[in-house]
Order: C-alpha cells, then structure tokens, then sequence
C-alpha cells in the first residue's frame, strides 16, 4: 500500500487546493501516473504515483484545501483493475450498484465507468467516502453500525442518511451537506439573488486569484506606492525593426519584439539608479547586484509574472526566446515555482490590450514597476514651427516612495525614455 501525499511546495507555501482528480477509484495505475492536480497560490502542480497499482482510495475531494504532507488517496500496490463480471460473480446477492462518477475526462476515457476494485480498509477498519465520514461525525453516528448497498462496501452520504432515518443519531430531514463549489462547478444563484429577480453568477474564486487579490491589496497598503509617467517617441525602435527584422528572424530563429528593447532600457536604467533595483527588509535594503527581470504575462487564471534570469547577460535574441518560453509555459498552466521566484523589477505591457495609460501595481517586496502601454499616433511639435505625426507611448512608473525620492523615480524614468529612443544606446548601457 502507497500513501500519496501533497509534496512539498517550497517558498513557505503550506496547502494547496485539489483541482482536478486524474484517476478513479479502483482504476488501475503505473508509476509516473499522473493522478492529482494541485492548485497553488503560483502554479499548478501534477502529482504522480509512486509505483504500480491500483487507487484503494480517494481521501480528499475536488476543491478541498489540503496540506503539504496530508495523504489524499491510497495505491494499492501490485493490484488490478477489477473488472465488472468478476463482481457480478462475487456479490450474487447485490442490488445494482450506481455508476462511479468520472473524476475527468481522462478517467472516463481510461476506464470503464462500472470498473470497481476491493477496497483497502481504513484505520478503523470501515470504508466509507469522505463526505460520509464528514456527515457521521456532525451526526454522531457510528460509521461500523451502517449498512450499505454498495457490493464492495463503501459507506455513502445516502447510507449515513439512511441510518439516521431509520432511528440513529442523524434527523430524517438533514440534508446531505452541500458540495464545495470548484473552478469547474456549474455558478449557482443565492437565495437573496433569486428573490431579487435578478440573474446573477456566483463562482468560487480560484486559490491564484484570492492570492493574487490579497497581495495587490498588500501592496496598496505596506508600500508608499506613486506613479509617475512619460512619453517615449518609438521612431527610431520602429525603424530598427523595420530594417533588421527579416535579417533578425533569419539568424536566430525569433522576431525583434519590443520587449528586448524595453528589458534592455530598463537594465540600463537600473544600472544608474540602483535603488530601483533593491527591497525593503525590516530596517534595512537590500541593493541587488543582478538583474532578474519580471514579465507579467496574462494567463488563463490569472495574471503571473515569470523571471527573465540574468536578463543584463542575455542578448535581444536571448530575451525574446526567454520570454515567448516563460508565456507559453503560463498559458499552458506549466509554469514551475522556480519559473517565478525571485524577480528584482518588473515589466508589465498593458498596450497589447489596447490600455492608453495605467497605474501598474507594486509587485511586492520590489519596489519599483515599469508599465508600457499602447503605441499611439500623435502630432509632435518638432520645433516652434514644425509638427509630425510620430509613434508615441505613455510609460509609467510606480514606485515605493520609502526608498525611492520623486526626483530619483522621475530621473530613472527619463533614463528609459532616452535609451529608447536612441536604441543603438542599448548596446552600450544596457
């Protein structure tokens, strides 16, 4: 028998949230297997079995917070998937059983739905499901007095309400407790909604997006956050990548985005303020001597923000390859934690979805954040008598104004502004 625990999730992260069961129970596995998804503050996480067998149990549902260590189902080692004529044979007595519910549609491709297998017995010698243990223990009933219809023993809510009509602890009328909603339950209208007469979804929030919604809150409330903003002319970028993209793309491989112009600017940046580049911790700063440059990435879940390592080391093809790796693996959900630990500044472009100027977030303990925005056409007084229609964009910065002056945040921003616009600069600064 194989205990399959939650791992360890580094990082001080204590639980998760089960999101997904890849396998049944009574379904055959093999090592490697993935059996569990598990939902993080970060990422999601697959969870493997450890050797071949058959799954005894499933000790946790889908949306319960489970944590770091606790086993949430039981392998039975060097077993088999029973099958459904070798049952029949063996419950000659045994009233149909209902169909076990697929846990995905994985498992329901995978395995016969009326595939069933012995069950391992629990610590105190009695099978039942957790949501009947659940209703045993608010009822007071003992779980070895109830009996069940199910031909390989398994305790349900239905059997502990059963009991209870027939005179034990658990009232006639007490409902089977509700199903804690997921990710990919069905929304379901309040009471005060419906009477209201209005239609209204209620979904529970996945464990990304409460913690995503926590921290922005924190940020807002520990930082002495400000924004200040400029305005770069994206002439000269523009030009660059009109005459070397073809040549750009040949060589290595990957477009000349903007983005490798604006983590280059940005480094060069940091280089000549380097309190942009530090954290608060307790009574002290900490300056950092190297530059892993965040990229916040929009994702199905929510809003990630993956660490371009060492970004002053890489070249533009370097940074343009990392980073269309780092959004892929977020919009895929395979993220890893190492993929976003750490980060000393970030970079968030909300131009792609058409925002004109924004105040970009603080994404704690950093404390500085660059947001780029839409490219706009505008007239651009040339001098007193000219005027031309350039490739403008708004870029803000927001700041933490504990260890960061107005006059430093505003020099820093300018820093970028000139760097962009005179791309060959990059190479040298940069």
């Amino acid at each position: 028998m194989t205990e399959v625990r939650v791992p360890d999730l580094g990082e001080s992260i204590t639980e998760g949230t089960l999101h997904k069961w890849h396998v049944q129970q009574g379904e055959a596995v093999k090592q490697g297997d993935i059996v569990a998804e598990l939902e993080t503050d970060k990422v999601n996480l697959e969870i493997s079995a450890d050797e071949d067998g058959v799954v005894g149990e499933l000790l946790a549902q889908e949306g319960d917070n489970v944590l770091v260590g606790s086993v949430i189902a039981i392998i039975n080692a060097g077993g088999a998937a029973a099958s459904a004529p070798a049952q029949a044979a063996s419950q000659t007595e045994a009233v149909t059983p209902a169909p076990v519910a697929a846990a995905s549609a994985v498992a329901t491709a995978t395995a016969p739905a009326t595939a069933v297998a012995v069950p391992a017995p629990s610590a105190d010698g009695v099978h039942a499901t957790p949501s009947a243990r659940k209703l045993a223990r608010e009822h007071g009933i003992d779980l070895a007095q109830v009996q069940t219809r199910d031909p390989i023993g398994r305790i349900t809510t239905d059997d502990v309400q059963a009991q209870g009509r027939n005179g034990n602890a658990a009232p006639a009328a007490t409902p089977a407790p509700a199903a804690r909603p997921t990710a990919a339950s069905a929304p379901q209208s309040s009471a005060a909604d419906a009477e209201n007469g209005k239609p209204v979804e209620r979904t529970k929030m996945s464990r990304r997006r409460q913690t995503i919604a926590k921290r922005l809150v924190e940020a807002q409330q520990t930082a002495a956050m400000l924004t200040t903003f400029n305005e770069v002319d994206m002439t000269a970028i523009m030009d660059v990548r009109k005459r070397r993209k073809d040549s750009f793309k040949e060589k290595n491989e990957v477009n000349l985005g903007f983005m490798s112009f604006f983590t280059k600017a940005v480094i060069g940046a940091l280089k000549a303020f380097p309190l942009l580049n530090a954290e608060i911790d307790g009574d002290e700063l900490l300056v950092k001597k190297y530059y892993d440059i965040g990229i916040a990435v929009s994702a199905k879940e929510g809003l990630v923000v993956p660490v371009v390592r060492d970004a002053d080391r890489l070249g533009f093809a370097g940074i343009e390859k990392t980073i269309i790796d780092l959004a892929g693996k977020a919009r895929t959900n395979s993220l890893a934690l190492s993929d976003l630990q750490g980060g000393t500044f970030t970079i968030t472009n909300g131009g792609v979805f058409g925002s004109l100027l924004s105040t970009p977030i603080l994404n704690a303990p950093q404390v500085g954040i660059l947001g780029m925005h839409k490219i706009q056409w505008r007239p651009i007084a040339i001098d007193q008598e000219r005027m031309e229609n350039r490739p403008m964009m708004y870029i803000a910065l927001s700041y933490d104004h504990r260890i960061v002056d107005g006059a430093e945040a505003v020099s820093f921003l300018v820093k970028v502004k000139e760097l962009l616009e005179d791309p060959e600069s990059l190479l040298l600064e940069g």
